[in-house]
């Protein structure tokens, strides 16, 4: 921890000195508040060599079954490109608690490397989660959903393509690999 006038406080987890508007391509994790399940659950999983299988819409097993702020927050994460037009999706998936994706910032025009800073931010990476966080919130909020985010997130540089198939595939294992508590 550091301390900022005598004071603890959390440091960055961006990479100091990067440009998180450069053209890229980052893994993003972000869970809800005390890790609560807002999302929904896990279904048609095995545990005990027990199948638990319930009515469901999933194309393959095991899957979340969404509750209406999952719903949103799956549409919500579709809608970024209409917002942010320079950003493609990738893998992603949510989960109980979390999700997982992958965004490709497509700016190969991009000359300028403009680091990490503090302030104003728009067209980067704080600022698509920012503005994808808030309008989920919006949402609950305006519907009377108990819901809430963790404060941060977590991102991932991808800087290769076998980080991209390693990721794409630990995305995609995520239900199989949740252990329904």
């Amino acid at each position: 921890m550091d301390k900022y006038q005598n004071k603890h406080r959390i440091s960055s987890t961006r990479l100091q000195g990067y440009d998180y508007g450069a053209h890229g391509i980052y893994f993003v994790t972000i869970r809800t508040k005390k890790r609560i399940h807002y999302f929904g659950k896990i279904i048609g999983q095995k545990i005990d060599n027990i199948s638990l299988v319930e009515a469901h819409n999933c194309a393959s097993l095991p899957c979340l079954q969404p509750t209406p702020i999952g719903i949103i927050a799956q549409e919500y994460w579709n809608e970024i490109p209409q917002h942010y037009p320079f950003v493609k999706l990738d893998e992603f998936i949510l989960m109980p608690d979390h999700l997982h994706g992958i965004l490709f910032f497509n700016k190969p025009e991009k000359k300028d490397w403009t680091p990490n800073q503090f302030g104003v931010q728009s067209q980067n990476l704080p600022a698509v989660i920012r503005a994808y966080k808030s309008s989920v919130q919006r949402y609950a909020n305006q519907n009377n959903i108990v819901f809430a985010w963790q404060s941060r997130y977590e991102d991932r540089i991808i800087r290769e393509e076998r980080g991209i198939d390693n990721i794409g595939r630990y995305i995609k294992d995520n239900p199989m690999n949740w252990n329904n508590e």
